[in-house]
């Protein structure tokens, strides 16, 4: 800016700026680009992606979450998509990549309405207008589902793990899930509540996905200290010690001088004494089973073995959460503070061999729920995409449960919602109409996206789509194994309600909020490590592959 011929410098140096059109343009690009990376994972026909990160780690996933976690995303209106996945991870467990795929819609469609001239504004409350018709329709079309119905949460389990890898062996793997959730769920005044902290989650590699099985109890993944001790404690008292079994170091720099050998002697009596001393005050509690956060000393090891008392060192801290939960027992930070009252019950405490490691299995503990579930898988790839999939149907199961309404899914609700809200915009006045009946467009993405990844003719599926559902059938969808439309409730494909409720709240506020921006001021960085090119916003000009994440992002 010149003010009589002096230059005034109101950004520094080297910072970039985008206005108008061109800044608006350049983030709906960077959105569209993050929903085409997910695209192709959606549904049971959706394929996976491999990912590498820069140590050489590789995830194989189909899970749109993870995917968006893993990629380096350096775009800032990227990186709002993928917020909202993790928003609907969060909230829900499942339906990211379709959270994704609708707010990419969403603006890929607004993008045409800007070009024909309608304000970023009007589409944005156009937008509003119909996201919020379509939760109302959304829940008028949803059904009852109670804690009881076994039958219909499995269900719900199998179509959350029918995308997945695990998809063979849903069957089982979705009765676990479910007798999992309903085994922690707790009633409250408002109905149930599921915290799914209650569950966990323990990963070995071996054996294959079918001996993957369910304990009623707490699995430590820590041996006995000392062989002498006992393998298995029936009616077990547990002690719970955040406190080391060890004779303490000093705070300060000490230095001890022993100038003969009988003060040696006196010196390791002492600190025997002191072990010995620690291990009958949990032997005097009546603890027949200690857990301790913190180490244990080869002497105390050895004094516990002589008393018959079944020990563990080195638990994490959520392993102890969770025991002190299970089993009613305090976790003590002195030893010398145990008492009676600090122990917790349960069935039995006993060490079994798995694959090539020893673990420790509380069972039997009637004081809280607390289950786990043992997985197990040929490579340690496959056992982490198990623990996913797993994740994603608890979490639904859940939600079904606290939320108690379900809805069906192979894009049947959102075909309904689409047809509704077509026949409701004709009642709008004003440019708003348009932007109503662009999102009710943009809800058929998830139908269409079924459709392509299955390798069937979208056009055709969707007509036939909507003659269906013109002629009152709210549950037709698409099948993509037989490759026509079908009805979801015979296909039994149900997901909770939360799921396409979070989806359209997440989707439409990021593409509104990416459509309000227009002017983007990215500050100069310092030079990229390895010599890279300057500059946070990665290629704001064209696109020029988004930064750090290729080229040919959007082309998979």
């Amino acid at each position: 800016m010149l003010t009589g011929q002096t230059p005034i410098l109101v950004l520094k140096e080297g910072t970039k700026r985008e206005k108008g059109r061109g800044a608006l343009s350049n983030n709906i690009s960077a959105a569209k680009a993050i929903a085409d990376s997910v695209r192709s994972t959606l549904g049971p026909r959706g394929l996976d992606k491999m990912l590498v990160d820069s140590m050489g780690d590789v995830v194989v996933t189909n899970d749109g979450v993870t995917i968006l976690k893993e990629m380096d995303v350096e775009h800032p209106a990227a990186k709002m998509l993928v917020e909202v996945a993790k928003t609907q991870d969060q909230e829900c467990g499942d339906g990211t990549t379709t959270a994704v795929i609708l707010a990419g819609e969403l603006l890929k469609r607004a993008e045409s309405l800007i070009e024909q001239n309608i304000h970023p504004t009007v589409i944005s409350q156009g937008y509003r207008m119909a996201s919020q018709k379509a939760l109302e329709v959304l829940d008028s079309i949803s059904e009852k589902v109670d804690i009881k119905d076994n039958a219909t949460l499995q269900k719900i389990a199998k179509t959350a793990m029918a995308s997945k890898t695990v998809s063979f062996n849903r069957d089982s793997l979705a009765d676990l899930s479910v007798k999992a959730v309903t085994l922690v769920a707790e009633k409250t005044d408002r109905g149930y509540y599921v915290d799914l902290d209650n569950i966990q989650i323990i990963k070995k590699q071996g054996g294959s996905m079918s001996d993957t099985q369910l304990i009623e109890g707490v699995i430590v993944d820590k041996e006995k200290v000392h062989s002498g001790m006992p393998s298995s404690v029936t009616s077990p008292k547990i002690a719970l010690l955040d406190a080391a079994l060890e004779i303490k170091k000093t705070e300060i720099d000490a230095k001890i001088e022993i100038n003969d050998p009988t003060q040696l002697n006196a010196f390791l009596q002492e600190e025997e004494s002191m072990l010995r001393k620690m291990v009958e005050t949990v032997k005097r509690s009546g603890a027949t089973v200690a857990f301790c956060q913190k180490g244990i000393d080869d002497l105390a090891q050895h004094f516990l073995a002589k008393e018959g008392i079944y020990a563990v060192r080195r638990v994490k801290k959520s392993d102890m959460e969770k025991l002190a939960k299970a089993t009613g027992g305090n976790i003590v930070s002195k030893v010398s503070e145990l008492t009676k009252e600090d122990l917790g019950t349960a069935g039995k405490v006993e060490e079994r061999k798995i694959g090539d490691d020893q673990m420790t299995f509380v069972t039997g503990a009637t004081k809280a729920k607390a289950v786990s579930i043992l997985m197990r898988g040929g490579t340690e790839h496959v056992v982490d995409e198990i623990e996913r999939s797993m994740e994603d149907a608890l979490n639904v199961v859940a939600v079904a449960i606290e939320d108690g309404k379900i809805v069906t899914g192979g894009g049947s609700s959102a075909e309904e919602l689409a047809m509704r809200l077509r026949d409701e915009a004709a009642k709008i006045g004003g440019r708003e109409q348009i932007a109503f009946e662009t999102f009710a467009e943009a809800l058929e993405t998830v139908p269409r996206t079924l459709a392509e990844n299955a390798g069937l003719d979208p056009i055709d599926i969707l007509i036939e789509l909507r003659k269906s559902h013109k002629a009152g059938k709210r549950t037709a969808g698409v099948n993509v194994v037989s490759g026509k439309v079908d009805d979801m409730t015979t296909q039994n494909v149900i997901e909770p309600i939360r799921v396409g409720r979070q989806a359209i709240q997440s989707a439409t506020d990021a593409a509104v909020m990416i459509l309000r921006i227009d002017d983007v001021i990215a500050s100069k960085s310092g030079p990229a490590p390895g010599g890279a090119p300057p500059g946070g916003m990665g290629g704001m000009g064209g696109m020029g592959g988004m930064g750090g994440m290729g080229g040919d992002f959007g082309e998979d």
